[in-house]
């Protein structure tokens, strides 16, 4: 038996499919997003290997990479806890405490640079920084060298991993490693992603809908991507400046890595990669509610006034974006000599 079709309903039906193509949200997101890959990247110029990985993971924990032997990489990018340490701003040597809020480590690798001003082009030059900076671990690259030269469990651990290196205890090295275990630490398969992935029923109604206002209000401009954000730099009170404790007007963002005027008060857009999990929010870290960050988003990037229905919306999306998180054993770390540095606390 052969349907006709009448040239309206035809018409109507074709209208309908356009339609229907407009509002097909998955599309939209698969254009603008992706999903994090279930494995690392492969870095350029460090290739990592089970070694590597292992002498890493054992100096991103040790807390003898700082002059105090209490700071270590974890303490303010706490793999338990997002990936951050859950402070308006990190608590570094001596009670002192740092400029900015301290960035998850979580999907780190897949951020066009690294910091909130993007000053560290990758995570093996992010490595260094806090270990030298004095209201952070407060060391010095030869102490540092030297105390795990002082190590003598140490001492095979790094041969193994940098094999062809005749003297492979080194502050590069050092950064290195910490740079191919930081690249571990991923978090796939979140609900978005099965999302993105072609499981429509991944994502409740309300959450399809904060999705789409996310897309739709202009979010998505600065957040896309693998890492929804992270991929560019964008000043911070693009059409209305944020009050002075969320905008310090004392931190001036990228101007002071650049020297260039346009630059004041510009960030690289963090991830929002399990969000939920790394409050307060902002480079300040000033607050702390994610649905008040998203209004604040609205207002000073956007122009727009968000309502409670809207930024609960957007936010109940942002929760769909918390991936499995990484499950790392605490290393046993080798012990101290007679001639390892001893702390220095003031």
């Amino acid at each position: 038996m052969k349907w006709k079709i009448s040239s309206g309903i035809m018409v109507a039906m074709l209208a309908a499919g356009v339609a229907w193509a407009k509002d097909d949200t998955l599309s939209q997101a698969r254009a603008t997003f992706k999903p994090v890959p279930a494995t690392p990247p492969v870095l350029k110029n460090n290739p990592a290997s089970p070694a590597k990985i292992e002498l890493g993971k054992m100096l991103f924990f040790d807390p003898r990479l700082s002059a105090s032997n209490l700071i270590s990489c974890n303490t303010c990018h706490n793999v338990g806890l997002g990936g951050v340490d859950i402070q308006e701003t990190s608590t570094g040597h001596g009670w002192q405490k740092g400029p900015r809020n301290a960035p998850t480590v979580l999907n780190a690798v897949y951020n066009l640079a690294q910091f909130w001003d993007g000053r560290a082009k990758d995570l093996e030059a992010q490595a260094k920084g806090p270990v030298q900076a004095s209201v952070e671990m407060n060391n010095k690259p030869e102490r540092v060298v030297e105390t795990l030269k002082s190590i003598p469990g140490y001492q095979p651990i790094f041969k193994k991993a940098f094999p062809r290196e005749k003297d492979p205890i080194s502050f590069d090295n050092m950064a290195r490693a910490i740079e191919v275990f930081e690249a571990t630490l991923i978090t796939p398969d979140s609900r978005f992603d099965s999302y993105l992935k072609g499981n429509r029923k991944a994502l409740a109604a309300n959450e399809q809908e904060g999705l789409k206002l996310f897309m739709a209000k202009g979010c998505s401009a600065c957040h896309n991507g693998v890492n929804i954000g992270g991929s560019g730099y964008f000043p911070f009170g693009v059409k209305e400046s944020p009050s002075a404790d969320v905008r310090p007007t004392e931190d001036i963002g990228r101007l002071k890595v650049t020297n260039t005027s346009t630059d004041k008060y510009v960030f690289k857009s963090p991830s929002l990669r399990n969000i939920e999990l790394t409050p307060p929010y902002f480079h300040s870290g000033k607050v702390w509610k994610l649905s008040d960050a998203v209004k604040v988003m609205g207002s000073a990037q956007l122009g727009i006034s968000l309502n409670d229905d809207e930024a609960g919306k957007i936010v109940a999306f942002l929760k769909t974006l918390n991936g499995k998180q990484p499950k790392v054993t605490y290393p046993i770390m080798p012990p101290n000599s007679d001639t390892t540095p001893k702390p220095m606390l003031q």
